[in-house]
């Protein structure tokens, strides 16, 4: 004799219950992957396009002018010996190098010379950062994956697009008193940002 084992009728409406919620898990995974939320920047030092350029000198012009007079008033008249130092050697570093020397003329009139034994003072500048900062932030549909189309494409659902020009430094400064005073970190950057929807890409800061 075979006993038949028979399901409660409380059993499936369960049954039903667990696969719907297993559904439901699917989908918002499924949705999850699609509206990709990013949020991602890199300092990168190319200079291609005039925007790029831009972004980058208007940097370094914020951040010279950041120069403290508390620590150069005081070497009015003098000259100082500016040493400059980078992580790659390039027209970038000394197009920085010579804006920090006219500014030190223009606000202090300190003389920026090249032999330390014709000065009176001198500086040495770390730069840490001179370049261009793109960020992007917010929910878009990727389509790189699908065959025969970049990599990078994409629709945008509402993204905010980031494209900065960053300089930052800090310093040492010996003034020829003995002392060697190290300089707070200083930072330019200016910036061009746009706010992305699915047919149309609005600026929302310029250079202008």
């Amino acid at each position: 004799m075979i006993d038949r084992v028979q399901t409660t009728p409380a059993a499936a409406p369960e049954a039903r219950r667990l696969q719907a919620l297993i559904r439901s898990a699917l989908i918002t995974l499924l949705v999850i992957f699609l509206l990709t939320g990013c949020s991602a920047r890199q300092v990168q030092d190319s200079l291609a396009g005039a925007t790029a350029q831009r972004l980058v000198t208007g940097a370094i012009d914020e951040l010279a002018a950041a120069l403290p007079a508390s620590d150069f008033a005081a070497l009015r008249g003098q000259n100082l010996y500016l040493d400059t130092h980078f992580i790659t050697d390039d027209a970038l570093r000394a197009y920085a190098d010579r804006r920090l020397a006219m500014e030190l003329k223009q606000r202090f009139d300190i003389n920026t010379v090249t032999e330390p034994l014709a000065a009176d003072a001198s500086l040495s500048v770390f730069y840490t950062a001179l370049g261009t900062d793109q960020g992007l932030l917010g929910f878009y549909l990727p389509f790189g994956f699908v065959p025969g189309v970049a990599e990078s494409t994409r629709i945008n659902l509402i993204t905010l697009e980031q494209f900065h020009g960053v300089a930052e430094m800090y310093y040492f400064l010996d003034a020829g008193n003995g002392e060697l005073l190290r300089g707070q970190r200083l930072q330019g950057r200016t910036r061009t940002d746009a706010l992305g929807l699915p047919i149309i890409t609005i600026p929302i800061s310029n250079l202008d």
